[in-house]
């Protein structure tokens, strides 16, 4: 957290600025849904969901071709964990249904991979189906759309970067809505979220 909280992110943007901070729930079972502009995205939802704020880390749910090599070692320390989206393990599914169980924080990129320009993309469904698979056990899952922006498409050193936190969606064992219509809403809410960065960095 030192490396990568005070040494790299701190002295990489001039300002991170964060927005919605009361969206954020402190505790129970909760999804973080964020936009994925960069690969500074890990590291600024560590700064404003991380063990420093809400007193427990993010555990991401990352593609299996990531977590390769040096980057694959320091994504696993960074609290990564790996799914083979086409054909995901029923272990990975059990071990992230787990976490939720036990109450954790898991971050979850319903877009799948990094989508510099915020073009339209359909949602995965695998975020409501592991909420749904953790429902089943009787506890709320509250999912958070987050959006992420930064001053430059690609960021660079002294620029800006923003995060920000729209209202939870709530998801229980009598949630009801399709998963096409619960990724509509996400992915609407999720673009709001974004928009709110956006602005806060001078870009629209």
């Amino acid at each position: 957290m030192v490396a990568t909280q005070d040494l790299v992110l701190n002295n990489f943007f001039r300002r991170r600025i964060i927005i919605g901070v009361e969206n954020l729930p402190f505790k129970g079972s909760v999804v973080l849904a964020p936009t994925h502009r960069s690969r500074w995205d890990a590291l600024m939802l560590t700064m404003a969901a991380g063990r420093r704020i809400t007193s427990r880390d993010c555990r991401f749910m990352v593609t299996l071709s990531e977590m390769k090599g040096i980057q694959g070692w320091f994504l696993n320390r960074l609290g990564c964990f790996p799914i083979d989206q086409g054909s995901p393990s029923l272990t990975t599914l059990r071990y992230a249904v787990d976490l939720l169980i036990s109450r954790q924080q898991l971050v979850v990129f319903p877009e799948g991979k990094i989508n510099r320009f915020g073009e339209p993309v359909k949602l995965k469904k695998g975020l409501i189906r592991l909420a749904q698979l953790a429902s089943n056990r009787d506890i709320d899952i509250k999912i958070v759309p987050v959006g992420l922006a930064y001053s430059e498409v690609i960021p660079k050193l002294c620029g800006t970067a923003s995060i920000c936190f729209s209202k939870p969606i709530t998801i229980s064992k009598k949630f009801k809505q399709s998963t096409n219509d619960f990724n509509i809403a996400l992915s609407k809410s999720m673009h709001s979220a974004e928009q709110s960065a956006l602005l806060a960095v001078g870009r629209r």
